[in-house]
């Protein structure tokens, strides 16, 4: 061990104050001048050598650039599995499809279309519709071209118009009933494209759904129709996730030829039809991937039961109105026999199909009325993008009570007891009115709409 003898000289070279500066009692403010710091960037950056600088810098610009990649890439959109490359995928191989067979349901397909582009969803869409349609605009009132119009411009649509088809003949191909249309089967047909969804379009989408077409390969993916009892669970095709083949095209309309030479029953007077829901089921049902419901098949006549176990699945979890649409991805509006969204409600039989609230219910002390306000909820949300999306008002409200309708493909839920009574409301809307027309077309529709949410 070496030691460093130090002389006097040097051990006072190495002290750095001076004894007198602590008997000095001057402001505090001139110390600090006369000891001021000649430190600054410049004379930092002076100090390095020119080489390490460039490295300085270098290393600056990689970290830089990671930090962009990190936080200013592209997210996928919400649902979209974390674990899968967003950028790197193909998107021409899916897509969305839709079918039109009037202005009603055309108007329904673009607000699908909407809420896709609105969700960040990249396939395909494309939307089949009467041959017989044309894009040009005639007149303001034109709303079939206007809306074909905007589909295709605003949310990037792939136009096919095809040949309607049906299970029974009409005078017109182009004026087969919606219960009776085929046409989500075109899709089978898409051959250029992986993996096709078709989705009804009586539908309020809340989440995407781009996560479905990386599912195990299946020819036809659907949820359960769960309202049904256990041992008619039947796949609904409310969603239908497949994969395009021409074989099971042509298998599909080798039944559809059984029905129309009348070798398969579809009795009108027996108020039973084979809708494409029986087609698929008849096929598929035995071998179709299900979808869990809770996410892909929400039934707005949920929230007006009060008996939730064909939904949970269970006995034991409790019914939280607001987590179950937290987790649906779509809702579908099926309250037979209500109307559809874009009809008005009757208002004098509102009363008695709304959801009852769960505690004193009719009276003015009722409470638990959460099932009522979500149900209304999702049908004012859907009125208000339809007026919003198509500039289209509701249509007047039907005759009351409706005809008898085959209720085998609808959820089996009857009318609460008793129920309180809804104050009347005259609807008095113009069917065919253009919401941009004229300011008071669009009082009229708030108006009518708050009475609704109201009632």
């Amino acid at each position: 061990m070496h030691r460093h003898n130090l002389s006097a000289t040097s051990i006072r070279k190495k002290v750095s104050f001076d004894l007198a500066d602590l008997t000095d009692d001057s402001d505090p403010d001139d110390y600090r001048d006369d000891y001021k710091s000649d430190w600054s960037p410049r004379s930092v950056i002076s100090g390095i050598t020119p080489r390490r600088l460039r490295k300085y810098v270098i290393a600056s610009l990689v970290l830089l650039i990671i930090l962009y990649i990190t936080f200013h890439r592209s997210q996928p959109p919400r649902g979209l599995s974390p674990y899968l490359n967003y950028e790197a995928i193909d998107w021409t191989q899916y897509a969305y499809t839709q079918y039109v067979t009037d202005e009603t349901y055309l108007c329904n397909s673009v607000m699908v279309f909407e809420a896709l582009d609105r969700l960040g969803s990249r396939a395909d869409r494309i939307l089949f519709y009467p041959k017989g349609w044309d894009l040009e605009v005639n007149s303001e009132n034109d709303r079939l071209s206007q809306l074909l119009n905007l589909a295709r411009d605003r949310y990037k649509v792939q136009l096919e118009p095809v040949t309607m088809d049906s299970l029974h003949q009409h005078e017109s191909e182009d004026r087969a009933t919606w219960d009776e249309s085929i046409n989500k089967l075109w899709a089978f047909r898409e051959t250029t494209y992986r993996r096709i969804l078709q989705i009804d379009s009586d539908t309020l989408i809340l989440q995407n759904l781009d996560e479905l077409f990386f599912l195990p390969s299946s020819t036809v993916a659907m949820p359960r129709a769960y309202w049904n009892e256990p041992e008619n669970m039947k796949l609904t095709s409310l969603l239908v996730l497949l994969e395009p083949s021409y074989k099971e095209w042509k298998a599909l309309m080798e039944k559809v030829q059984g029905v129309e030479a009348g070798q398969l029953g579809t009795d009108r007077d027996e108020s039973h039809e084979l809708y494409d829901m029986e087609l698929l089921n008849e096929r598929y049902g035995g071998s179709a991937l299900v979808l869990p419901h809770r996410q892909y098949g929400l039934v707005t006549g949920e929230f007006r039961t009060k008996d939730h176990r064909k939904f949970l699945g269970n006995d034991y979890e409790t019914w939280n109105p607001d987590k179950v649409l937290s987790e649906a991805k779509l809702v579908h509006f099926s309250d037979w026999p209500l109307p559809k969204p874009w009809v008005m409600w009757p208002h004098g039989q509102l009363a008695k199909m709304q959801p009852v609230c769960d505690h004193n219910p009719g009276t003015p002390q009722e409470s638990g009325c959460r099932d009522r306000e979500v149900w209304k909820q999702l049908y004012q949300d859907f009125r208000l993008k339809r007026k919003e999306v198509c500039k289209m008002l509701s249509y007047l409200a039907p005759e009351w009570p409706p005809r008898p309708k085959d209720m085998s493909n609808l959820p089996n839920q009857p009318p609460p007891q008793q129920p309180p009574q809804a104050p009347s409301v005259d609807y008095e809307v113009d069917v065919n009115a253009n919401i941009d027309a004229t300011a008071d077309s669009n009082a009229k529709v708030d108006a009518i709409a708050k009475a609704e949410v109201d009632g």
